[in-house]
């Protein structure tokens, strides 16, 4: 298998006396959709924050493109972009205005047609020239994958991204995800609380539970290992179990 183009070393988080992430490694390779899948409080967005240079570790190592994030953070996040449903626009810029935006903020070359092409794609024609404030949550969760999409990233943490969207609307996303993955070589960091969405869409699945990595592997793997039917009946055991079983 190639070089990991995302590289995780022991990484822990601790805010006072609480441990949010502890001891935690992985890799994500080029190309692959890796699920980081747990409950509400397991270290998910905290591990996604270090990623993105948000937060600093307490310890431990992330290397992107095998270069330390800790020491070349700017040249690193010129390749990565993050797309979440808790993310917020300018609510006074129509959806365009705020892809421009972000484009001019990366210095982007040909930005009319880097907007068309990413609104058609995500079919978003009819609220092109729509101010932000006047978008539903579904059409929020669009402006904020075009917008990690504007960049062309190499690599792509993906919160949620398709909460708040009708069925439609999420299996032309996840289409369109996957071409992207194939043709760009894009490797992506996918958390859902959808499991049939986690299981379509994942080459490979880490649970986080109480900051810790509980299992690793391919969705049949994880489910074989528990001797359950499917990922939602581990993810039920997993999530109920106590904290140090």
């Amino acid at each position: 298998m190639s070089t990991p183009i995302v590289e995780v070393r022991n990484l822990t988080k601790r805010f006072g006396d609480f441990t949010a992430v502890d001891n935690i490694s992985f890799d994500i390779h080029e190309g692959e959709i890796l699920g980081l899948l747990g409950p509400n409080g397991a270290g998910k967005t905290t591990t996604i924050h270090m990623l993105l240079g948000l937060i600093a570790p307490t310890s431990g190592t992330i290397h992107m493109f095998g270069l330390d994030l800790a020491k070349h953070r700017e040249s690193i996040l010129q390749q990565v972009n993050f797309s979440s449903t808790y993310i917020s626009m300018p609510f006074s810029l129509t959806v365009e205005e705020n892809l421009k935006v972000i484009a001019r903020l990366y210095n982007l070359q040909n930005i009319q047609e880097r907007v068309d092409t990413i609104v058609e794609k995500l079919e978003m024609k009819d609220i092109q020239k729509k101010l932000t404030r006047k978008l539903s949550s579904g059409q929020m969760s669009r402006l904020t994958l075009a917008k990690a999409l504007m960049t062309e990233p190499k690599v792509l943490f993906l919160d949620e991204p398709t909460a708040s969207l009708d069925p439609d609307i999420v299996n032309k996303i996840k289409e369109f995800l996957r071409e992207y993955q194939r043709t760009a070589g894009l490797s992506i960091l996918y958390t859902s609380h959808n499991m049939r969405e986690m299981e379509e869409m994942s080459n490979r699945i880490i649970f986080l539970q109480h900051g810790h990595i509980v299992a690793e592997g391919t969705s049949d793997e994880i489910v074989q290992r528990y001797g359950q039917r499917d990922l939602e009946e581990v993810f039920l055991k997993l999530a109920r179990e106590p904290k140090g079983k």
